[in-house]
């Protein structure tokens, strides 16, 4: 038991050691807390987050958490953290942490398992984020039937993000789930196997080995994958595409003195080529906007990344198009632009956008817009009665952009899907209001994101980039939409709080000087 001074005010939190273990003391409604102090996503210590009523948020990822029992709120953590206890005796305050719990930095929710004799069957089609939180909030929500996760990947749902930050990435390392974990809490995990039809009136789905599976609810949550271009020579040895762990090792190890192109200008493609630099003897991005992720970022943070990978050689070839791939040997040898321009590669990289993996669902009744992503409503329902849809895959309405529909292919977004799915085919009626947050790494640096910027008519400028220090506000109809930040912490967990709670930050808040409202540290 460690005995501490009660200075703190309603609304604050402090990083407090009890036995060589970081604690975070909140004090919210009079109430003193004691959690755990490192998101259970990456480690980032809360301290330096943002807390807001009984929500304590990550300054890292935005992963959220409540101040009082240290249960997860908002992803992309996936664990809770450690709930100590709190006394309070003669104006002073004493935290006690069990020995047990000192050694845990997090903590799983409680959960149940199949009940015998409970015969419904929830088939979740896809193994990523979507699939994974679906299961798990099911059986916390004691859901008693059978659960089957049917995945055509090889390996259990592992942290995506780290594919094109990380790529000489072991599987076993980014696995987020061991196989023990699903055995212990009946989620059955079907690997390496393919949805090839829906049958919704008999509510079945044929698989790619021939076999059929019945189901009382279903979830489709089989993502995405990458778009090739449509040029001569994609066949070619050494045309690679980030979609798997092994495409990552096969792009690090075939990178290595190399000389490295990369189509596409996307925030994994710009990842990929930070990653390589010092890795391959030189790197070429093509890209066909005039800078990176301008329509996103915008213009000023796109030259920005452009001059940071600059300057570490990496030379851009934009408003440009691919026109042929060359090989001798069958290996890529050169890629000639538009422009008539050569430019010699050992190895080429796509990433050029996504298409839906939704071909399977042509001719069943679950409807679908132009470009074949599954429409859904504010419960992550389709069309179709029991029929829902999550993750990259979904077009939802987005509570922050005044219910407009949108894709957004985010971690965290897939994540919240999930849970909101699971919570409402147990009939919860609880609609999705999660605020879109997202990061990207260039050169060791991470930029933050939150919130949903398109449409924007200017950006309101803190700090600046030549300092590698700024602060962007993204203002339409004369409020921020959006944030992305370098090294403006907490900012971005700031603003993602403020569009949670519906709050609007007007431009004139967001011009201030006074900038207390984004809790600096």
């Amino acid at each position: 038991m460690v005995c501490l001074e009660s200075d703190l005010q309603d609304g604050q939190m402090k990083e407090v050691e009890v036995g060589h273990h970081s604690v975070l003391l909140t004090r919210c409604d009079g109430k003193y807390s004691a959690i755990g102090n490192q998101c259970t996503h990456y480690g980032a210590p809360l301290s330096k987050g943002v807390i807001t009523g009984h929500t304590v948020r990550c300054p890292w990822h935005g992963a959220c958490f409540n101040a009082h029992t240290g249960d997860l709120e908002e992803y992309p953590g996936i664990d809770c953290l450690p709930c100590h206890e709190v006394k309070i005796k003669n104006s002073k305050v004493y935290v006690s942490v069990k020995k047990k719990i000192l050694r845990q930095e997090k903590r799983i929710k409680n959960m149940g398992a199949a009940i015998p004799g409970d015969t419904r069957t929830i088939l979740l089609l896809g193994g990523g984020a979507a699939s994974l939180i679906c299961a798990e909030i099911l059986r916390q929500e004691n859901y008693g039937g059978r659960i089957i996760m049917a995945s055509r990947d090889e390996l259990l749902p592992y942290d995506k993000t780290r594919l094109s930050k990380v790529m000489n990435v072991e599987s076993d390392t980014i696995v987020l789930r061991r196989m023990e974990f699903f055995h212990q809490y009946d989620i059955e995990v079907w690997l390496r196997k393919e949805a090839l039809s829906v049958d919704t009136d008999k509510k079945t789905v044929t698989f790619d080995d021939g076999s059929v599976q019945s189901y009382d609810q279903l979830l489709i949550s089989t993502g995405c994958r990458a778009k090739g271009l449509d040029v001569p020579g994609m066949k070619l040895d050494n045309v690679k595409m980030l979609e798997t762990p092994e495409d990552a090792r096969q792009i690090h190890a075939g990178s290595q003195g190399s000389n490295v192109v990369l189509v596409g200008t996307s925030f994994v493609g710009m990842e990929i080529a930070s990653y390589l630099i010092g890795k391959a003897s030189s790197i070429t991005v093509i890209g066909s906007s005039e800078l990176p992720y301008q329509n996103t970022l915008g213009r000023e943070i796109g030259r920005a990344t452009m001059l940071m990978l600059s300057e570490k050689n990496v030379k851009f070839y934009m408003n440009a198009n691919v026109t042929e791939v060359r090989g001798v040997d069958g290996k890529v040898k050169e890629i000639v632009l538009k422009s008539g321009e050569v430019i010699p590669a050992d190895i080429l990289i796509v990433g050029i956008g996504i298409k839906p993996n939704s071909d399977f669902l042509k001719g069943s009744k679950i409807k679908m817009d132009s470009k074949n992503f599954v429409t859904v409503d504010k419960y992550m329902r389709t069309n179709v009665p029991d029929v829902y849809c999550a993750g990259d895959l979904a077009t939802f309405p987005l509570t922050m952009a005044k219910n407009q529909l949108v894709n957004i292919g985010h971690w965290q977004m897939a994540q919240a899907h999930g849970r909101i799915a699971a919570l409402n085919m147990l009939n919860k009626q609880i609609e999705l209001s999660s605020v879109p947050f997202y990061w990207t790494v260039l050169l060791g640096k991470t930029i933050r994101y939150a919130g949903y910027g398109e449409g924007y008519t200017e950006i309101v400028m803190k700090g600046n980039f030549e300092d590698k220090k700024f602060l962007a506000l993204y203002i339409k109809d004369d409020s921020v939409i959006a944030a992305a930040s370098l090294n403006f912490d907490p900012a971005v967990s700031a603003v993602a709080e403020r569009l949670v709670s519906g709050k609007v930050i007007t431009k004139k808040e967001a011009e201030s000087d006074d900038l207390s409202w984004l809790q600096l540290s």
